[in-house]
């Protein structure tokens, strides 16, 4: 049996005429394959496709899951599916990414140390070059040096390519700010700071670099099946915080500017943490969207359904909440209720909630519009 695919332009222009006929029991990536197929130039990797909108509305477009059937997608309508594209324009692989981002900084930072780059700036003099500038380049070169090994040898992506004008833009971030601190902690008149700072900065940065490569191991280990998608990351600093792996890099940069004390190198330690902090919260909401109550009793308690140090979805949806208040979620929020203690029930925002249970897939309100301190399953009605 037959389905026919309607693809058009988020504009309502139709990319393929006639649309795409498909079996009845494709996969997106089928779609995904036909659509390159008609057009010779957008490959599955450059595609983004996505369930059409109702005018008006404000809701995210739902993306289709290549690995999906797209019956999953039909709503009732088995034989005809519309679908919207987008064009996400020349692709790379991650580890091209990675790679190029991180060769200037491993590159950039020993031309400063190693030539006499400074006499260009006017400073004709001898230059002294102190212990802790040496010590400071081999630490940086460790550190881009064990990134480019990690991208080729640890890291799994969960998706595989990435724009080609991400290469640029993270090329200048990444070439930038090398050469930016290179300059200052190579820099002639820079003035050490004492032996002791050194040491605990550099200590502490090692050790941090060590953790960051075990959070990285831990992370790989998620995926150690092949199977894409978001997990949710167990054991060490991830049963403290979401994104383990940002922290000890943020710490990693803290004690290279402990030791090298420069405007510079705190300049790009306070930028690296913004953007890693931003990453780390948008990984929390994720994680939060995706795994309801599993993710959150998971973090606070260190809990796990498999005895393997992770989670999956598939995992989530088995999961049973062991308290008696349980979990509560706003209805009209993003926002995820903190654990409720059954000796002092705190509910924060509107009195309309829903209940998870058990699986995290049955919603449940209450049906009052008062709520004692420990409200029984006898005040919750099944959400309609």
């Amino acid at each position: 049996m037959k389905m026919k695919v309607s693809v058009v332009s988020r504009s309502g222009r139709e990319v393929i005429k006639g649309g795409v006929e498909l079996n009845d029991s494709a996969n997106v990536s089928d779609l995904q394959e036909a659509i390159y197929r008609k057009t010779k130039k957008y490959y599955p990797s450059r595609q983004r496709l996505t369930l059409p909108l109702r005018p008006g509305s404000k809701e995210k477009a739902v993306v289709l899951n290549a690995k999906k059937s797209l019956q999953d997608y039909c709503d009732g309508s088995g034989d005809n599916l519309t679908v919207v594209f987008k064009d996400l324009g020349t692709q790379v692989s991650y580890k091209t990414l990675f790679f190029f981002e991180y060769l200037g900084p491993l590159i950039i930072y020993p031309i400063f140390y190693h030539l006499p780059v400074y006499r260009f700036f006017g400073y004709k003099g001898e230059r002294v070059i102190h212990p802790v500038q040496t010590y400071a380049m081999y630490y940086w070169c460790f550190h881009y040096f064990k990134r480019i090994m990690e991208t080729f040898f640890v890291h799994r992506f969960s998706h595989a390519t990435s724009p080609l004008s991400n290469v640029f833009r993270n090329c200048v971030y990444y070439w930038t700010f090398g050469a930016y601190v290179a300059y200052y902690v190579n820099h002639p008149l820079y003035t050490p700071v004492n032996d002791l700072q050194v040491k605990i900065g550099l200590g502490f940065g090692l050790i941090s670099q060590v953790l960051n490569f075990y959070c990285h191991l831990l992370l790989r280990n998620l995926r150690s099946d092949g199977k894409g998608g978001y997990q949710i990351p167990r054991g060490f600093l991830f049963n403290i915080v979401t994104c383990a792996n940002y922290t000890t890099e943020i710490y990693q940069w803290l004690g290279f500017n402990i030791a090298t004390q420069t405007v510079a190198g705190y300049v790009f330690l306070v930028v690296a943490a913004s953007i890693m902090t931003n990453w780390a919260l948008a990984k929390h909401r994720r994680l939060v969207k995706s795994f309801c109550c599993s993710y959150l009793m998971g973090k606070r308690e260190g809990q796990n359904t498999h005895g393997d140090g992770q989670y999956s979805r598939h995992s989530s949806e088995k999961f049973e909440c062991q308290s008696a208040i349980e979990w509560y979620v706003l209805q009209d929020s993003k926002s995820i209720i903190r654990q409720q203690d059954p000796n002092s029930l705190v509910l924060l925002g509107k009195l309309k909630v829903f209940k998870l249970r058990l699986s995290c897939l049955s919603g449940y309100k209450l049906n009052t519009t008062d709520l004692a301190d420990q409200p029984t399953l006898a005040d919750l009605a099944v959400y309609e």
